[in-house]
């Protein structure tokens, strides 16, 4: 789904994805309007500009994600504004592109969004994880986060979470583990209902708040 408050702009985003060959179900052109169709239609990735009338996309991400579980939100937006950046991923966003990248890349951040990798124009990763490490000090559990006392996880799961807690890809870490992207997903999956957090952007945060992306490597090299 494609929601963004310039007609020409939504339309040809909405154009180059179904070109793409993804199914867009719905588009819209404000946050209340968005809401609505969204939770009518339920896509698997929404396209959203944070700079929206009636309802700010920041607002429209949060409502979002708590009524539709497994939603991934990829922010468009002309903004590069640290603020606007935090705001969206503190709102539940999984990935962060701004309006200068070209079709290609808006393309591959799609699907690579679809497939629950955490996707940022080059330069915005680093502020991400930089927040999460200074929230990491912060001693703020939240409503619905893991219980004090984790579940135990696997070795494999511990180090799957730990390559994704340093900004690999889905497809990286197959790589560097030799096993394959379905096996990673499952992983993520397992290990997102063992600490009951909905998305890669919780998860992140739960790695480093543990020191997990500053252990050494040690699947060699």
């Amino acid at each position: 789904m494609v929601v963004d408050d310039h007609p020409m702009w939504r339309d040809a985003v909405a154009r180059d994805l179904a070109e793409a060959g993804f199914d867009v179900v719905a588009t819209a052109g404000d946050g209340a309007q968005a809401v609505r169709r969204a939770q009518a239609a339920a896509p698997d990735v929404l396209v959203l500009d944070l700079n929206l009338p009636e309802l700010p996309g920041a607002r429209v991400c949060k409502e979002l994600i708590g009524s539709l579980p497994g939603l991934r939100v990829l922010v468009l937006s002309a903004s590069g504004e640290h603020a606007d950046v935090l705001e969206a991923v503190k709102s539940g966003a999984t990935g962060y592109l701004l309006k200068s990248a070209s079709t290609e890349e808006l393309i591959d951040a799609v699907r690579r969004t679809a497939d629950g990798d955490a996707v940022f124009t080059p330069g915005l990763a680093g502020l991400v994880l930089g927040e999460y490490r200074r929230l990491a000090g912060e001693p703020a559990p939240t409503p619905g986060g893991p219980e004090p006392k984790a579940p135990r996880l696997t070795d494999r799961e511990t180090e799957v979470l730990r390559l994704v807690a340093k900004g690999l890809s889905y497809k990286q870490i197959a790589e560097r583990l030799v096993i394959s992207h379905r096996t990673v997903q499952n992983h993520v999956q397992n290990t997102l209902g063992k600490l009951q957090l909905h998305n890669r952007v919780e998860l992140v945060r739960y790695a480093i708040e543990r020191g997990l992306d500053d252990l050494s490597d040690s699947t060699g090299d």
